[in-house]
């Protein structure tokens, strides 16, 4: 398998859309037809792909049905006019390697992977973890989000990590920008950012793209501040940042999930709409701040 796979530019981890139903799980059934018509909304607005099944994506609220499903209907709404790449997170590699055997069987072109979820996993677990979905064939990128499963993939980590054959970036959430450079020092992989609160830094320190929670949203001009940097237009990319940064920090927030979601429904391009549990409603505090910051981003894309 080669190690070349274009990541520039934004794969939107993508939000789930849900639909009443007192029969399905927390009386919520997952809306495909929503799904595909979202997938294909990124891809038409400029996005480089779709991440389907990541936290943004409630993977660890699905049945094993209806998560498999999510893929299948991304892989056919992209279409090949982008990439799919399908989140694969599991306790244990036995259940991380199956969900990317899935991902392989149903078209999707790469997986995003997680340490073992849930257990606190050490060093020797790690490796072994990823180095059994690395079997299955896929390209796949690393996952590194310290902050929610308490296990830190350190430059050093990922150095041993970048020798397995299907290895090919690295989401980096650990919220600290030096990593960029520390993990590009270290190793010979692809950088990709992962906080959208981050994410002018993190290109400008040399991350090659951008695994997003907020272009669920604003698809288009996330894609522009990307390709602003890539040709250079660093002031006019910090400016456009700027006025989104307010609101992309809700995606470092616990209730991340709720407030892209909430999100959506302001802008009324597409549907955000209700969380499966564990996840609640937001607190009205947290609604006025969402729809406020949300508010204040169009009227900038609006004035432009």
């Amino acid at each position: 398998m080669s190690k070349k796979f274009d990541l520039g530019g934004v794969v939107v981890a993508t939000t789930l859309p849900f639909t009443e139903d007192a029969s399905a799980p927390a009386g919520l059934a997952v809306d495909y037809d929503k799904f595909a018509e979202h997938c294909n909304f990124l891809i038409e607005n400029g996005c480089r792909g779709v991440g389907p099944n990541g936290s943004l994506g409630e993977y660890s609220s699905l049945t094993d049905e209806e998560r498999r499903k999510v893929i299948q209907v991304a892989v056919e709404a992209v279409g090949g006019r982008g990439i799919v790449v399908a989140g694969v997170h599991g306790v244990g590699w036995h259940q991380a390697v199956q969900w990317a055997e899935y991902a392989k069987e149903d078209g999707a072109d790469g997986v995003l992977c997680l340490p073992p979820t849930i257990y606190r996993a050490n060093r020797d677990e790690v490796i072994e973890h990823y180095t059994k979905v690395n079997e299955v064939g896929l390209p796949m990128m690393l996952y590194n989000n310290p902050l929610d499963t308490k296990v830190d993939l350190t430059p050093d980590i990922i150095a041993e990590l970048s020798k397995l054959e299907n290895v090919v970036a690295v989401k980096e959430f650990s919220t600290d920008i030096r990593r960029v450079m520390d993990i590009q020092d270290a190793c010979d992989i692809d950088v990709v950012a992962g906080a959208d609160d981050l994410l002018f830094e993190s290109l400008v320190a040399g991350a090659v793209g951008w695994f997003a929670g907020y272009p669920n949203v604003f698809p288009k001009e996330s894609a522009e501040i990307c390709e602003l940097v890539y040709a250079g237009k660093i002031d006019e990319a910090r400016d456009l940042y700027r006025e989104l940064r307010p609101v992309f920090y809700w995606d470092s927030e616990t209730e991340f999930v709720q407030a892209i979601k909430l999100s959506q429904d302001v802008a009324g391009n597409t549907f955000g709409g209700k969380t499966r549990p564990p996840r609640g409603p937001l607190s009205a505090a947290q609604v006025e701040a969402v729809t406020r910051d949300t508010k204040r981003a169009l009227d900038y894309i609006a004035s432009r």
